[in-house]
């Protein structure tokens, strides 16, 4: 085997990186504008007509997502770890600003309404991740700002009460394709033409300011985190299962909260006549369809509470958590990550999701283990907690790491189960003993194919990605594209040898003192025209692999945790399960 991936094609990545890390070393503010050549140049799989007159609506669609809407009005972004950071340069108590959210990505930020927008990052991925997408958003804009310039265009938008109808007539005024306009209609929904008229009013000029970027700083970020979870928890002297999932899935699962509130579902998909909702539950009703009638009621309960009518519902999901156990911990004063923390020995047998039963269970009750399980993070941050966190608790039983990827040969809805994962970070090629195979999730995962000996690479951007860079690693097997698992890795190396993790080695994970699973889902296929790497939303049919996955990582802590009372050996994994 090669000591290294090839890195032909990187080149134009590696660039674009060294700039804008080179700019942000400065004190003073950085203009996005200095950057908009080397982005371009790059050709980004995400951004490949950034160079081109015709504004490229899927890479602004895809920044807009991903950014908090009062992005439209901000013209200076500054970036901290934490509060005190913000504090120390001079911002004051930033949590007193306006809280903000963006639709698709998961980022502490406040607004101050006035053009600033202070954001919190966990590592330096979230640089990679912002930069990109800053840089992307205002070439865009400014692309669509010079073809609003015409006194047709402006003349018609001074004009009141627009309706969808009017969008063609902007269309053939601007020469924007009427088809990219429509898609900004969906995205800005009522604020279509207000935001429009602020495109056409002014260009984009963002200026960038990163106060402090040291290893160190990113670690006292994670402390902080890991305080206030600590705040809110007992004891973590004893067993660990860590997982890195998501919020929801595993809740839904192990309090079975919505099979058991499935008639109040049901009357809310009738009353707010979500036509396409019910056609699938009939179709479920009457086994027309092979989908899980579980999983369905998980997106319909997940509706439910998105609207006021919800709050009661979810008072009485609050009440269930409690019931067993479960603690769900926001985080305070630093990066945007929840934590649960889910006692074994306090779940509710009766309760569980059908397909979680099994003989014994009961002997749980005697269990010490506690599950933690945290919305996954992005990138380096995933190895900033996961060394911190393997430093705080006791025995660590078990890593799981679920979450989604890019597919070079599946398709969407696939799950993928690598055994080799290269990391572009350390550079390190990891090689390990995966505890699924595809038999594990062979019951259900209903739509999609389980891919098991799979190879991966963990990136470190969504937009730090060209078509030639994806086809070197194509041809070397590599087929899996996500952004945590290398970092995961590379914390995994440091829980059991005596140093740093390597770079720029292969590196054997091969016995492992504790249990090993990773499992990707696949929301994206980068190589497909029109589906670039992060483009989309899985949406209702996103819940067959997301649950299959979380699934499969219970079943596993249920029958390690069975065994392990059984044997009373609480510090061994088992030998059927190594």
């Amino acid at each position: 085997m090669d000591r290294r991936v090839p890195t032909i094609g990187s080149e134009e990545i590696d660039l674009y990186i060294r700039t804008y890390y080179s700019l942000l070393r400065t004190t003073s503010e950085v203009q996005i504008k200095t950057l908009e050549e080397v982005h371009s140049l790059m050709k980004s799989s995400l951004h490949l007509n950034a160079r081109e007159v015709q504004p490229d609506l899927s890479a602004f669609i895809y920044s807009s997502l991903r950014l908090p809407t009062c992005t439209l009005e901000v013209d200076r972004v500054i970036l901290g770890q934490s509060v005190d950071v913000f504090r120390s340069a001079g911002f004051g108590d930033i949590t007193l600003w306006n809280r903000v959210h963006a639709r698709a990505r998961r980022r502490r930020a406040y607004y101050d309404g006035e053009g600033t927008m202070a954001t919190f990052i966990a590592s330096g991925s979230d640089i990679d991740d912002l930069i990109p997408m800053l840089t992307a958003f205002q070439i865009e804009w400014n692309k669509l700002h010079t073809q609003l310039q015409g006194e047709q265009v402006k003349k018609f938008l001074q004009e009141s009460n627009h309706e969808e109808d009017d969008v063609a007539m902007l269309a053939e005024s601007s020469g924007i394709r009427t088809a990219d306009l429509l898609q900004l209609w969906e995205l800005w929904g009522p604020e279509f033409w207000q935001t429009i008229a602020a495109i056409a009013a002014d260009v984009k000029k963002f200026k960038v300011r990163l106060l402090s970027g040291s290893l160190n700083d990113y670690r006292k970020a994670t402390q902080v985190w890991w305080q206030n979870v600590q705040s809110h928890a007992l004891s973590f002297d004893r067993p660990v299962y860590f997982v890195s999932s998501n919020t929801h899935s595993l809740i839904n699962l192990l309090t079975g909260s919505a099979l058991r509130e499935e008639s109040a579902l049901v009357e809310f998909m009738h009353l707010s006549q979500q036509k396409e909702l019910l056609e699938e539950w009939d179709d479920i009703q009457a086994k027309n369809v092979p989908s899980s009638r579980e999983n369905f009621l998980y997106y319909a309960l997940k509706k439910y509470a998105s609207i006021n009518k919800g709050t009661e519902l979810l008072e009485t999901l609050g009440a269930d958590q409690e019931a067993i156990g479960i603690r769900r911990i926001q985080s305070e004063y630093s990066f945007d990550l929840e934590t649960q923390l889910i006692e074994l020995s306090a779940l509710r047998i009766e309760w569980l999701d059908p397909r979680l039963r099994r003989d014994d269970l009961e002997l749980l009750q005697s269990s010490n283990a506690l599950i933690f399980n945290i919305d996954y993070p992005l990138g380096m941050a995933a190895y900033l907690i996961l060394t911190h966190l393997a430093s705080q608790v006791g025995n660590v039983l078990g890593v799981y790491i679920m979450g989604k990827s890019a597919t070079l040969n599946g398709v969407v809805g696939d799950v993928m189960i690598p055994s080799v994962v290269f990391d572009e970070h350390s550079k390190n090629t990891y090689l390990f003993q995966n505890c699924f195979s595809a038999v594990d999730l062979r019951d259900d995962l209903i739509y999609g194919t389980v891919l098991d000996n799979q190879k991966a690479v963990s990136v470190r951007g969504t937009f730090l990605q060209t078509p030639r860079y994806m086809d070197v690693f194509y041809r070397e097997g590599y087929t899996d594209i996500e952004m945590e698992t290398g970092p995961y890795l590379s914390a995994i190396f440091e829980m059991f040898r005596p140093k740093r993790h390597p770079e720029n080695e292969i590196v054997n994970l091969y016995g492992l003192p504790f249990d090993l699973g990773i499992l990707h889902y696949a929301s994206d296929t980068p190589l497909s025209k029109g589906k670039n790497l992060g483009a989309g939303s899985l949406s209702y049919f996103g819940m067959d692999p997301t649950y299959a996955s979380s699934l499969t990582i219970l079943k596993r802590i249920f029958d390690l945790e069975l065994v392990r009372i059984r044997s009373a050996e609480p510090s061994i994994v088992p030998q059927e399960f190594a």
